[in-house]
């Protein structure tokens, strides 16, 4: 054997093991001695109640989180630690054992829960740590990278914190055989102070103990929680910045000429199939699942509701001047006759939509006075409100129309950003 200040090292050389031959095995004495009447298929008190496995973690990393596929990949050092009163030998220094002898041991079946893709690093062997110490207590630890599924909420995406978890249960001893505890309580996982993500932060994590309850009985579980928030500066600069110069760039064809027809509908085509990339880009990378609106989608959908309404803005000025143009060419005593007009001045409304002109020459078609028609209060006040409701909607200059636009874009879109950042980022 060689020996240690602080602990034996025993040689795979000096280790023969082919029990799998049926060849017996070739170990030094204080092996021998140790493993005399061992039998690893029995745990450990196997008549005198539970044994308790003691659990930490050191996290190494932590690789990829995935929206889509909603799980995490990380690469783990787990350490369980119990005590095997079989095992126990003379001395005051612990046996620092080769890893393939772990395959002479029981060990728990511990296993992790909800993992999908898992597997054990055998790079140059097999990264297995097996320690005895006088007293019967065993170290046991095993270096793993998991992909485990973490269940995502992510209606704030990119504002969002997710709570992931890693739990870790027996597979076939129940509570009455097997009692796991985490080791230092919540000192008990390490290394996520030194940990650096690509999005996220982890702003807090805990552990705690509880009991798995499945048809065939209860079982030990320990669960380790950590929660994630997202860093939104890359969304910033990525999404929304260019969002909201998409809106603003749109706004400029509010202070073009009315007739620049060709520059207003292309800056409006422009930034409206723009802003459609934009959106489809946004989401390549997040689930396709139409349960989740997320934060990102309200904001984008509001961006393109703002560009593709300066895009009808104009469609309607255009119209609007076109009409008012056409209706100046007019006589009013041509466009409307003598008893319309004086009914239209008795009610106090006045209008100029040539929408409404077949309905005026159908009037003049089939006269009627004034008089005849105010004999009939009922059809009088409906008369009065539905020329009142065409005039509503009249447009006496065309031209302001910009101006207004130029005054309640900005500040419409101002409010209801301000309403947006607040209610995702506070509530």
């Amino acid at each position: 054997c060689l020996f240690k200040t602080s602990s034996f090292s025993i040689p795979f050389r000096s280790i023969q093991i082919l029990e799998a031959e049926g060849k017996g095995e070739i170990l030094p004495p204080t092996i021998q001695k140790i493993m005399k009447g061992y039998n690893k298929y029995l745990r450990p008190f196997f008549d005198n109640g539970p044994v308790s496995v003691g659990m930490s973690l050191d996290i190494a990393s932590i690789d990829t989180i995935s929206e889509i596929n909603m799980d995490y990949t990380a690469t783990i050092f787990l350490r369980q630690r119990w005590t095997d009163e079989r095992l126990r030998f003379d001395g005051n220094r612990s046996l620092s054992l080769d890893g393939r002898l772990v395959e002479m041991l029981w060990v728990p079946d511990t296993f992790i829960v909800d993992s999908k893709r898992s597997f054990l690093h055998d790079v140059t062997v097999e990264n297995r740590l097996i320690r005895i110490y006088p007293n019967g207590t065993v170290l046991y630890a095993i270096r793993i990278t998991t992909t485990v599924s973490c269940n995502m909420d992510l209606t704030k995406y990119p504002m969002d914190k997710q709570t992931c978890t890693l739990q870790l249960e027996s597979w076939g001893y129940n509570i009455n055989d097997v009692i796991f505890y985490w080791t230092r309580g919540n000192d008990s996982v390490r290394g996520l102070d030194t940990l650096r993500l690509a999005q996220y932060t982890v702003e807090d994590h805990f552990t705690s103990v509880s009991e798995a309850v499945y048809e065939t009985g209860h079982y030990p579980k320990l669960v380790f929680h950590f929660e994630l928030k997202r860093n939104i500066l890359y969304f910033i600069l990525e999404t929304y910045v260019p969002s909201i110069l998409l809106v603003v760039l749109s706004w400029v064809s509010f202070w073009i000429s009315q007739t620049s027809v060709p520059a207003r509908i292309c800056i409006g085509v422009t930034t409206v199939l723009t802003m459609t990339t934009l959106m489809m880009g946004a989401r390549t990378s997040l689930p396709n699942a139409n349960c989740f609106i997320k934060a990102i989608d309200v904001y984008l959908g509001i961006c393109f509701s703002f560009i593709f309404g300066a895009l009808l803005e104009y469609a309607v000025t255009h119209f609007c001047t076109l009409h008012h143009l056409h209706s100046k060419e007019l006589p009013k005593e041509l466009y409307y006759p003598m008893e319309v007009t004086t009914f239209l001045n008795s009610v106090g409304c006045w209008i100029t939509f040539k929408e409404v002109l077949e309905l005026k020459l159908q009037l003049m078609s089939n006269p009627v006075s004034s008089e005849s028609v105010t004999e009939n209060p009922l059809t009088s006040k409906v008369m009065k409100r539905l020329f009142c409701i065409f005039d509503c909607f009249h447009v006496k200059n065309p031209y302001h129309i910009d101006n207004y636009a130029r005054f309640s874009f900005p500040l419409s879109f101002i409010v209801i950003n301000v309403f947006y950042w607040v209610y995702y980022l506070y509530f």
